[in-house]
C-alpha cells in the first residue's frame, strides 16, 4: 500500500513539475498568448466543447488573432484574422509549409505519397505539377477532352435529381457527390463506373472522407498512436483499401491494353496515361520516380478531395438559398434572363452571371470547404512580435477569417450582395487583404481550385435553372439543420433534402 501511495505521489509531482515547466517555457520562448493549458491534456477541453474551428475562433476572441494552444502534447499556433493569415500564407510561407500527416493517413502507407501531407520537396513538387498540368489546370479543363466531360457531369446531375424527385425529396449532396464521382473517374481513367462499382466506391469514398480528419487521440498524443485507441486508422484503412482496389483494377486494365498495343497510349492522354508514361520512362524530368504506390495514392487523393469539395459546397449553397427565397428568386431570374431556353450553365456564361458568382463566394465565405488549414513550422519565425517555434503546428482558421466582423459586416448573415461590387478583387486565389481565402493561399493553395470553381457554378446554376425548389413541410416547420460535421471537408451533419419540380 505504501509503495502504491508513493507511486501516485511521484506521478503527481512529475505532472505538476512538467506543467510548471511548460508555463515557464511558454513565457521564455515569447509564444503568442493563449488559454492556460491543463497538465497532460493541454487545452483539449477548451477545443472539444464544439467544432474546433468554432471553439478556436471563440478562444481567439479572448486571447487575440494569433494565439497558442496546446492540444495534448502538441504546441499549436492559431492564426484567426486576415492579417495573421497573410503572415502565415504569404510573408513567412516558405518557412511554414511543412505538414504532419494525421495518424489515420499512415494506414496502408498512404501518407508516404500523399500530395496533401508530403513536405515541400522534389516529390511534392512533381505531384503538384502532374495534377496541374494534366488534369486540374484551366487549360486542361477548357480543352477538347475535359470540357465535354464537365458538360456531361452537369447533365448527369440534372438527370439524377429528376429521377430522385420522382420518388420524393432529393438528397442534394448525395446527388452532387455521385455526379462528381463519375466525372472524376472519367477524367482520370476515360471510363465510366458500372452500378456495382459505383455503389461500392460511393460508400467507401464518403466514409474515407468522413474519417480523414476525424479528431483522434493518436494525433494529440503520438506516444499512444501505435495502439490506435479509437480505431480511426483501422477504419480508414478499410475504406481506402476499397478505393485502392478499384483504382488498381483500372491500372491493370490500362497496362494490359498498352502491352497489347505494343507500347504507350495513342491519341489524347488521360491522367492515368500520363502517370504510366512517367513510370515506364523511370523518371519525371529525371528527378522523381513514379511508381505504383505513388500513382495509387495520388489518384486517390485527387479523387476524394475534388468530389467532396464540390458536393459539399453545392449542398451548403442550396441550404442557404432555400432559407432565403428572395435571394433564390433573384438568382433564378438572372439565370432565366441570361440562359433563356439553354439547358445548363457553362463556363462561357459566367461573366454574364454575376449574382451566381456572388452566391458561390458568399457560400464559401460562410462555409469554407476546409475551415482549418494545418501547416508545420520548418524553422522559427517571428509574427507580430511573437515567436512561432520550429516544429510547432500552425493552424490558419479560415472560418474565423471569413467571419471577422472588421472585414465582413454582419458576418453570420448570408448576403451575396456584399460581393457584387467586388467580384474581381475577391477572386478564389485570395484577396490582397486575405479576408477571403476559401481555397487557402501560398505554396499549398488547393490543387483542385479550377475544377471546383467551374463545376460548382455550372452545377448549382443548372439545378436552379432546371428546377423549382422547396423545403419539405416538416423541414420548413422545424428549420433546416445547419449543423456541421468535419472530415476531409466541412459538410452538413444532417444531409439536406429538398423538393424539386421541373421549372
Amino acid at each position: 500500500m505504501a509503495f502504491f501511495v508513493e507511486c501516485i505521489l511521484s506521478l503527481l509531482i512529475i505532472s505538476i513539475s512538467s506543467y510548471v515547466f511548460q508555463l515557464l517555457a511558454h513565457r521564455r520562448r515569447r509564444l503568442p498568448p493563449g488559454p492556460r493549458p491543463l497538465p497532460f491534456i493541454g487545452n483539449l477541453l477548451d477545443v472539444a466543447s464544439e467544432l474546433p474551428h468554432r471553439s478556436l475562433a471563440r478562444l481567439a476572441g479572448r486571447h487575440g488573432p494569433l494565439m497558442t494552444v496546446r492540444l495534448g502534447t502538441l504546441v499549436t499556433i492559431v492564426a484567426s484574422s486576415p492579417s495573421t493569415a497573410r503572415e502565415v500564407l504569404q510573408t513567412h510561407n516558405s518557412s511554414l509549409t511543412g505538414r504532419s500527416p494525421p495518424d489515420a493517413w499512415l494506414a496502408l502507407g498512404h501518407a508516404a505519397n500523399s500530395v496533401f501531407v508530403l513536405p515541400p520537396g522534389r516529390r511534392w513538387r512533381a505531384l503538384r505539377r502532374i495534377g496541374t498540368e494534366h488534369l486540374l489546370s484551366a487549360r486542361q479543363l477548357d480543352g477538347n477532352r475535359l470540357r465535354p466531360l464537365l458538360r456531361d457531369a452537369v447533365l448527369d446531375l440534372v438527370r439524377r435529381v429528376s429521377d430522385m424527385a420522382a420518388a420524393g425529396p432529393v438528397e442534394v449532396g448525395r446527388a452532387a457527390f455521385a455526379a462528381m464521382m463519375d466525372l472524376q473517374w472519367r477524367a482520370m481513367f476515360s471510363a465510366g463506373l458500372d452500378d456495382a462499382a459505383s455503389l461500392a466506391l460511393h460508400d467507401a469514398a464518403r466514409e474515407a472522407v468522413a474519417l480523414s480528419l476525424k479528431p483522434n487521440v493518436s494525433d494529440f498524443f503520438p506516444a499512444l498512436a501505435a495502439a490506435d485507441l479509437q480505431g480511426v486508422r483501422r477504419r480508414f484503412a478499410r475504406r481506402v483499401a476499397k478505393v485502392y482496389q478499384l483504382i488498381d483494377g483500372q491500372i491493370e486494365r490500362r497496362m494490359r491494353v498498352r502491352r497489347e498495343a505494343g507500347g504507350g497510349s495513342s491519341g489524347e492522354k488521360d491522367m492515368l496515361d500520363v502517370m504510366l508514361d512517367m513510370s515506364e520512362q523511370g523518371k519525371d524530368d529525371g528527378v522523381v520516380t513514379v511508381n505504383r504506390d505513388m500513382m495509387r495514392t495520388f489518384l486517390t487523393d485527387i479523387f476524394l478531395a475534388t468530389i467532396d469539395t464540390v458536393s459539399s459546397t453545392i449542398e451548403w449553397a442550396m441550404a442557404e438559398l432555400l432559407q432565403h427565397p428572395d435571394t433564390m428568386s433573384k438568382l433564378q431570374e438572372e439565370l432565366r434572363r441570361v440562359l433563356g431556353s439553354k439547358a445548363h450553365v457553362e463556363q462561357s456564361d459566367l461573366d454574364r452571371l454575376p449574382y451566381l458568382q456572388a452566391v458561390v463566394r458568399e457560400t464559401l465565405r460562410l462555409h469554407p470547404v476546409v475551415p482549418l488549414v494545418p501547416n508545420e513550422a520548418e524553422e522559427t519565425v517571428e509574427i507580430q512580435g511573437h515567436a512561432v517555434p520550429k516544429g510547432c503546428t500552425v493552424l490558419v482558421n479560415l472560418w474565423a477569417v471569413h467571419h471577422d466582423a472588421r472585414a465582413w459586416p454582419e458576418p453570420d448573415r448570408f448576403m451575396p450582395e456584399r460581393f457584387l461590387l467586388r467580384l474581381e478583387e475577391t477572386g478564389f486565389l485570395g484577396t490582397t487583404e486575405f479576408e477571403f481565402i476559401p481555397f487557402s493561399a501560398g505554396r499549398r493553395v488547393c490543387l483542385g481550385l479550377p475544377l471546383a470553381t467551374r463545376t460548382v457554378h455550372a452545377m448549382l446554376g443548372s439545378l436552379l435553372h432546371r428546377f423549382e425548389w422547396a423545403l419539405p413541410r416538416e423541414v420548413k416547420e422545424n428549420g433546416v439543420d445547419m449543423s456541421e460535421s468535419l472530415g476531409l471537408t466541412m459538410i452538413m451533419a444532417t444531409p439536406l433534402q429538398a423538393i424539386a419540380n421541373s421549372a
